[in-house]
């Protein structure tokens, strides 16, 4: 694996792009598909190199944050907006491939395996054929502490500025011993003793979230259909009222 690839891909004309690795691109970011997706969903979002954002301070949220503070917060703002649209997309591809929608997950690394700031935009699932250790399932959990929500992150910049200073340090020793705690569900809270016992766990905890979201759409179909054929019978019934009125009028 090349692990500068995200920072080439930072540099590059996002017109020299195969389709099978960009998704989108605007004046400040590139999407791009996660070569190792760990959901059903799974994309990376990435701040362009720029004469006003060099690549040595892109190289990590770390980096961004120890730099000028209003710098990185408008990094991190416009980041925030481009996945807000991207969400919007995969929303859309989750109705039209299953029939509903579910979460959205929007986060950085605290201690990234690869240079280049990378923001991770990928459906609340974790099923995947990548899903293969610890260190990948913990390194997406949402509440274990590696993976960090970009609004926490946000949140940060309005904090004290010792608290501001407290968190951005980013220790990775820190963080990284996050990664061999032990596995639990991110929907239930219960303790897997393997990936194998834990990737069929999440395969249960997927049928039961998609049976229950097809249920409501469906009983939502029936009401609107119910709601529609009274309406129309009610309108018939009122055209036949002023239809009456009408002959006995003449």
């Amino acid at each position: 694996m090349n692990l500068n690839v995200l920072r080439t891909y930072a540099l590059k004309d996002p017109a020299t792009f195969p389709s099978s690795v960009l998704f989108s691109h605007s004046s400040n970011s590139l999407v791009i598909y996660d070569t190792y997706p760990k959901s059903i969903f799974h994309f990376l979002l990435l701040p362009r190199v720029k004469p006003s954002l060099n690549a040595d301070t892109l190289t990590s949220l770390r980096t961004l944050l120890r730099g000028d503070n209003e710098h990185a917060k408008k990094v991190i703002i416009s980041l925030s907006e481009d996945a807000a649209t991207l969400r919007k997309e995969i929303e859309g591809e989750m109705f039209k491939r299953y029939g509903f929608k579910w979460g959205i997950w929007t986060g950085f690394h605290a201690a990234p395996s690869m240079p280049h700031l990378h923001l991770h935009v990928l459906s609340s699932d974790l099923r995947s054929d990548r899903m293969k250790s610890k260190k990948h399932y913990n390194s997406f959990h949402p509440k274990a502490g590696f993976f960090l929500d970009i609004d926490e992150v946000m949140s940060w910049f309005d904090a004290e500025e010792s608290y501001f200073s407290m968190k951005a340090k980013l220790d990775p020793k820190h963080y990284e011993a996050l990664l061999k705690e032990d596995l639990v569900c991110f929907h239930c809270g219960s303790s897997m003793k393997n990936i194998p016992t834990l990737k069929a766990h999440l395969d249960e905890e997927w049928d039961r979230i998609a049976s229950r979201e097809k249920g409501k759409l469906d009983r939502k179909r029936k009401f609107e259909e119910k709601h529609t054929t009274k309406e129309g019978a009610s309108e018939q019934a009122d055209s036949k009222r002023l239809k009456s009125v009408s002959d006995d009028t003449e």
